[in-house]
């Protein structure tokens, strides 16, 4: 697996709709393809040109973007706070006989994994934590983290989060973890003295003495993240509720809260509402056109934070921008994500290559996408998808959200406990 630049697509859209799945529930995948083996020699390239960005993000039809991966916040159960109603509850219970929930089909996927061992891949935010206003305050339930202590004892289990590795080490405060942050490219795994360390990869030791190895694929990206960083916080600054966050190998600009502190949208309502009283305008017309104002109002302040991210990262041809759940997020342009790092974890944990090994990744994000279509295309395990609404995926399964999530642990948790007594 070659670390090859990829510069063809410098923003990140919804991913494409998948094809009717090839593993049909009476076959579920008979391993007939072999996991992918890590090349030990990884090389990094990257490109010194790329066509303008700005242009490529219009063609994409960036705002549109913007939009789709941003659901309103309007709910009452719903986890992560994505809107609930009867229509949209009737579209998720006919888009779960595509993606059935992990929970009901349990017993199928237990059934397919006895005899094998399984290894856990769990992305955070969404995931393992609800979606919050404020991302530094993106905590676990306790209950979760005693669910994950207790998946960890019986399965190899890692967390791959585009936060930076040290920052979800701080939210998960777990040591028999392994730890994948922004989005991959900075990997604490396990040494395995059999195999040869690929480059951008250093041996260490964790906080218990244990030996470790850090993989950073994109070391050399450190200052220029750096840079854009500042950049980003003083090019921001002036725009409320923008939060600008370093992930270290990353930078993501959160606009979560930005549509909901627009001062001047109370001036133009009471202007509209002037003006039902002297022309005699239908109250209805008038809240009619207050909607459509403050609809306008809240999408030109999203283009102004997508404005100032491109026009920063418009003189970085080397770094390409991907769109999250209200989130902008700058990467290094090189072929590395969480997909690989997948690959890269099975491979240090010495569970490549082997038919015996089940492979599940629970995530929420399109950027887990890149997992779900690692895990179905080489036919190696189970992509679970967290959605209380209905998307495409590569996943095989869904959980609604993080509630659902530690139920599944739990359950794969008391499963290994019978199975083997």
């Amino acid at each position: 697996m070659d670390l090859k630049s990829n510069h063809t697509a410098p923003v990140l859209a919804d991913p494409a709709p998948i094809s009717k799945s090839r593993l049909v529930a009476s076959s579920l995948f008979p391993y007939s393809s072999p996991a992918p083996v890590f090349s030990p020699n990884l090389l990094l390239t990257v490109p010194r040109k790329k066509t303008g960005i700005l242009d490529d993000v219009r063609a994409s039809s960036w705002l549109d973007a913007m939009k789709s991966s941003s659901p309103r916040q309007t709910s009452t159960r719903d986890y992560n706070h994505e809107i609930v109603s009867t229509d949209t509850d009737v579209a998720y219970r006919t888009w779960m006989v595509k993606y059935p929930s992990a929970l009901s089909s349990f017993e199928q996927i237990t059934n397919f994994a006895k005899g094998k061992r399984i290894a856990l891949f769990l992305d955070y935010d969404g995931t393992l934590s609800p979606i919050v206003d404020n991302p530094d305050f993106a905590f676990m339930s306790i209950d979760m983290r005693a669910a994950v202590a207790k998946v960890a004892k019986y399965f190899p289990t890692a967390i791959i989060s585009g936060r930076s590795r040290d920052k979800v080490y701080g939210f998960v405060g777990l040591t028999d973890l392994y730890y994948a942050g922004s989005h991959g490219m900075d990997i604490m795994g396990p040494v395995r003295e059999s195999s040869d360390d690929p480059p951008n990869c250093i041996r260490s030791t964790d906080k218990q003495g244990k030996g470790v190895k850090l993989f950073q694929p994109a070391s050399e990206f450190l200052p220029m993240i750096d840079e854009v960083f500042n950049s980003l916080v003083n090019s921001t600054k002036e725009i409320k509720g923008a939060k600008v966050e370093n992930n270290k190998f990353c930078v993501s600009v959160h606009y979560r809260n930005v549509d909901e502190k627009v001062d001047t949208f109370l001036g133009i309502r009471n202007i509209y509402l002037l003006e039902v009283m002297l022309s005699g305008m239908s109250i209805f017309l008038a809240y009619f056109i207050n909607f459509c104002a403050h609809s306008y109002i809240c999408f030109q302040n999203w283009k102004t934070v997508a404005q100032c991210v491109h026009d920063v990262i418009r003189n970085y041809p080397r770094l390409r921008l991907s769109h999250g759940r209200k989130v902008l997020e700058v990467r290094p342009v090189i072929n590395w994500d969480k997909g690989k790092a997948l690959t890269f974890l099975l491979e240090s944990l010495g569970l490549s290559n082997h038919d015996d090994v089940l492979p599940i990744y629970v995530g929420d994000d399109r950027t887990d996408e890149d997992a779900f279509k690692v895990l179905r295309e080489g036919n190696l395990g189970y992509g679970i998808l967290v959605s209380s609404a209905p998307k495409e995926s590569n996943a095989f399964f869904s959980l609604r959200d993080p509630q659902e999530v530690m139920e599944f642990l739990k359950s794969l948790v008391n499963w290994k406990k019978t199975s083997v007594l």
